[in-house]
């Protein structure tokens, strides 16, 4: 693969692209229990909002359950709230020192809901990534007539382009796939 910066600058943005696109993914509810599943969540502590990774720590003991532990005890209410306000479908329970928050199986009509808004995501990543590429074209063209590089190599760096466009798009496509498995799965 070539090394010309325009290519090596392209394929750091489409690898955050791809990212991003996990990242979002990651906190789609599943009907499974996922410690990213509580990454939205913002809690009232300290006179602030602050996101609930910074209070408390999350785990996932069971399938069908999280489990919040607040760094201190005295945010299991603000915690508690700020999961019930998130309007994720949550339910938690507290017990005075920890969070319990059972994950709820989906109904059939949710999960296709899911699989829709699983597959809008995948799609806007892949236009991200298209996007990064069109920006990289644009940029080889505009190289080539300012005679920087030949017609050959603008070609030949257009060529590694698609590539890495692909492999990142079909990248993309093995998320999707993945997560919309994960969320049919009863």
């Amino acid at each position: 693969m070539n090394h010309h910066p325009i290519l090596v600058h392209a394929e750091e943005r489409m690898k955050k692209a791809v990212e991003a696109t996990r990242h979002e993914l990651a906190t789609i509810r599943t009907g499974k229990a996922t410690p990213a599943l509580l990454d939205t969540v913002k809690v009232e502590a300290y006179g602030t909002t602050v996101p609930l990774q910074q209070v408390g720590s999350v785990s996932a003991p069971e399938a069908r359950l999280l489990v919040v532990q607040p760094y201190d005890r005295s945010l299991v209410k603000a915690i508690s709230r700020a999961i019930q306000m998130a309007e994720l479908g949550l339910n938690p329970t507290d017990d005075g020192s920890v969070i319990r928050v059972p994950i709820p199986s989906l109904t059939e009509e949710r999960r296709r809901d899911m699989v829709k808004l699983v597959s809008k995501l995948a799609e806007e990543g892949r236009v991200h990534v298209r996007q990064v590429r069109h920006d990289a074209q644009h940029e080889l063209k505009g190289k080539e007539k300012a005679h920087e590089i030949s017609q050959d190599d603008a070609h030949r760096l257009g060529q590694d382009l698609q590539k890495l466009t692909d492999r990142y798009v079909s990248t993309i496509d093995e998320l999707l796939k993945k997560k919309t498995a994960e969320v049919m799965e009863v």
